[in-house]
C-alpha cells in the first residue's frame, strides 16, 4: 500500500465514522470515534473467527502494521497536537495557576509513575507473571501523562470554571513532555544506554526538559519576529507550520524535549504573537486553521487508537492485569492529585470537587500507546502493551463517557 492510499484510507474511514457519530451517537468526537473503531475491530475479529470473509480481517490488520503508530504520534502528529493546545491557553490564566500545574506535572507524575510501577510489580508477581522492576517504571511512566483532549470538549459543554479547564489542560500539556522525559530517561537505563547514576539521570532530565523549554521559546521568537514584518495570513500560516514541524524535528536531532519545546514555542505564538504581531483576520484565520489540524488529527489518532485492538497480541493473564492497572493507574492519579493540592491549599482555595474531577478526568490517550509500542521487541513488551491498552480504552470510554455528570453534580453542590 502506498502512502497516499494509506491517507486516503485514514480519512475516508476518519470522516465515516465521524458521520455516524454526529448522526447517530452524538458523543464527544474523539470518544465516538474510538468508540465505532473499536466495534469494527470486534467485529471484523469475530467474522475472522467464524471464517467468514476471511481475508478481510488479514487485510485490515495488514494495514494496520503497516503503520508505525509510535513514529506517527511521537515523532509526527504530537507536535502539532501540542502547538494546537498550547495556543489557546491564556499565559495571564496559566499563571494564576503555575504553582498547582507545575505541581501536577511534576511531583504529580513522579508520584504516579512511582505508585503505579510499585503496585503493579507485585501485583504482576502475584499473578505468576512477574517481570524485572525496570519495565514496571516503563509502564508508570508510559501511563502517567494524561491527555485533556475530549474532557475539556464536555468541561465546555457543562460549563465547568474556567480556572478548572486552565488546570487540565495546562497540566496535560506540560505533563505529556514530562512523562515522556521520565520514560526515556529509564528506557535509556533499562537498554544499558545510560548508567543509573543520580547525577547522570539528573543531567539527562535536565538536558531534555529545560533544553526542550529553552529552544521552544528561541524557536517561537524567531518566528514571532518573522510574524511581526508581514501581514498576510496565508504566510503566517505557512510560519507556524514552518515553525510546528522544523523546530520539532530540530528539538529531536538535538536530543532534548521536542514535545516541550513544542508547548513553549505555541504559548509564545498564542500569547505575544497575538497580540503583538497578527491582525484581526490573521488571529481568526490562524486560529479556525489550528483547530481544524487539531480536529482532523485527533480524530485519525483515535481511529487508530481503536484498531489497534486488531493487533495486540491478546492473554488472559495479561488482560487480567490490565484490569487490576485500572484502579492501580486511578489510585496513583489521586495521590498525584491530592498532594500538590494539599500542598498548596494554605496558598489558595480549591473547589470541594477539584480533586475528584481532575483524578476522574485524568484520561489516558495516544501518547501512552505510542510509548508502549516503541519499546524492543520482548515479552515484556507485550504484556506491558496489554496493560496499556486496557487503561487506556477503559480511561476513553468509561472515565471520558461520565466526567461531564461528575462535574455538573459538582457544579450543583
Amino acid at each position: 500500500m502506498t502512502t497516499l492510499d494509506l491517507i486516503a484510507w485514514l480519512m475516508f474511514v476518519t470522516a465515516g465514522f465521524s458521520y455516524l457519530n454526529h448522526r447517530f451517537l452524538k458523543f464527544p468526537t474523539s470518544i465516538g470515534l474510538m468508540a465505532i473503531a473499536l466495534v469494527f475491530s470486534m467485529i471484523l475479529l469475530a467474522l475472522g473467527e467464524l471464517k467468514w470473509l476471511p481475508g478481510l480481517e488479514d487485510s485490515a490488520r495488514a494495514i494496520l502494521e503497516s503503520i508505525d503508530f509510535n513514529q506517527l504520534v511521537l515523532h509526527g502528529i504530537l507536535g502539532a497536537l501540542l502547538f494546537a493546545g498550547s495556543l489557546h491557553i491564556n499565559l495571564e490564566d496559566l499563571a494564576k495557576q503555575k504553582w498547582i500545574i507545575t505541581l501536577l506535572a511534576s511531583v504529580g507524575v513522579v508520584l504516579s509513575t512511582t505508585i503505579v510501577s510499585g503496585l503493579m510489580y507485585f501485583v504482576l508477581d502475584w499473578l505468576g507473571i512477574g517481570i524485572p522492576f525496570i519495565y514496571c517504571l516503563l509502564f508508570g511512566a508510559l501511563i502517567s501523562p494524561t491527555d485533556p483532549i475530549a474532557v475539556l470538549a464536555i468541561l465546555k459543554n457543562v460549563g465547568a470554571p474556567k480556572a478548572l479547564e486552565t488546570k487540565i489542560a495546562g497540566e496535560s500539556l506540560f505533563n505529556d513532555g514530562v512523562a515522556v522525559v521520565i520514560f526515556i530517561v529509564i528506557l535509556d537505563i533499562a537498554t544499558g544506554h545510560n548508567e543509573p547514576s543520580v547525577l547522570s539521570i539528573t543531567l539527562l532530565f535536565f538536558k531534555e526538559a529545560v533544553g526542550g523549554a529553552l529552544f521552544g521559546l528561541a524557536a517561537g521568537y524567531g518566528a514571532y519576529r518573522l510574524l511581526r514584518t508581514v501581514d498576510n495570513y496565508q504566510v503566517e500560516i505557512l510560519i507556524t507550520l514552518a515553525l510546528v514541524f522544523a523546530s520539532y524535528a530540530a528539538a529531536e536531532a538535538l536530543h532534548i524535549s521536542a514535545p516541550i519545546a513544542a508547548v513553549a514555542a505555541g504559548l509564545l505564538i498564542g500569547n505575544h504573537g497575538r497580540a503583538l504581531a497578527m491582525s484581526e483576520k490573521t488571529i481568526e484565520h490562524v486560529d479556525l486553521f489550528w483547530e481544524l489540524v487539531d480536529e482532523i488529527l485527533n480524530g485519525i489518532l483515535f481511529v487508530l487508537l481503536g484498531f489497534e485492538l486488531l493487533i495486540v497480541t491478546f492473554d488472559l493473564s495479561s488482560f487480567k492485569a490490565g484490569l487490576i492497572a485500572i484502579p492501580v493507574v486511578l489510585l496513583a492519579r489521586f495521590i498525584g492529585v491530592c498532594l500538590p493540592i494539599w500542598l498548596r491549599k494554605f496558598k489558595r482555595e480549591f473547589s470541594p470537587n477539584a480533586i475528584k474531577v481532575l483524578t476522574w478526568g485524568g484520561l489516558r490517550g495516544g501518547i501512552s500507546v505510542a510509548l508502549a509500542l516503541s519499546l524492543p521487541p520482548s515479552a515484556e513488551r507485550e504484556l506491558i502493551l496489554m496493560m496499556t491498552y486496557v487503561v487506556v480504552v477503559f480511561s476513553i470510554l468509561v472515565q471520558g463517557l461520565t466526567i461531564g455528570k461528575l462535574v455538573q453534580r459538582g457544579l450543583k453542590d
